[in-house]
């Protein structure tokens, strides 16, 4: 997740980001570099807290302050209305119950307030699903719970979010089953 390809997702999904923002699936920081100066504070909840001398390092080389909650993200403890942004980058395939994350998502943000998202999920040709509900029970062990064929934008307006825009695409280098992107924004 690291190579430039990603980063470059990143970046594009990242664009609009600003304010107050609320990253679930914070992992190891690597969204960090990506935010661009409009962000005014950003809160990470991760239920993992991996490689901690790393993430402290990323958290230092921004300029704008970093809390990192080790939580899960389907009960968030933060106040209704909260954030100005949320996002989720390569994180919504291993939540558990994806949608109930998602309506926490749209509790803590403001009227308005934008959900940016890139995440990998279930293809629109058939051979490409088929595949990926035939290798997802090896994936989920394998991928500590990564599920190949969540439909994205179908668990996005489950949650009762609006889709402002949606960007599906293949990942170039990437194998189809795994690289089928959503990238986007909706509004709570």
């Amino acid at each position: 997740m690291r190579r430039g390809l990603f980063q470059q997702e990143r970046e594009a999904a990242l664009a609009p980001a600003h304010g107050d923002v609320l990253e679930i699936g914070f992992g190891t920081g690597l969204n960090l570099p990506h935010y661009p100066p409009s962000i005014a504070r950003l809160t990470g909840v991760d239920p993992m807290q991996a490689l901690p001398a790393r993430v402290t390092e990323r958290c230092r080389a921004v300029s704008f302050p970093v809390q990192v909650v080790p939580m899960t993200a389907e009960t968030l403890p933060f106040d209704h209305a909260r954030f100005d942004c949320a996002v989720s980058t390569w994180t919504l395939c291993t939540i558990p119950d994806p949608v109930a994350a998602l309506r926490e998502v749209k509790r803590v943000l403001k009227p308005g307030g934008l959900f940016l998202f890139a995440e990998h999920g279930r293809s629109d040709h058939p051979r490409v699903a088929a595949w990926q509900d035939r290798l997802n029970p090896i994936q989920n062990v394998v991928g500590c719970g990564c599920n190949l064929n969540r439909r994205i934008d179908r668990l996005i307006l489950d949650a009762g979010l609006t889709l402002d825009r949606l960007d599906r695409f293949e990942l170039p280098g990437v194998p189809r089953i795994a690289g089928t992107m959503y990238r986007g924004q909706a509004r709570a």
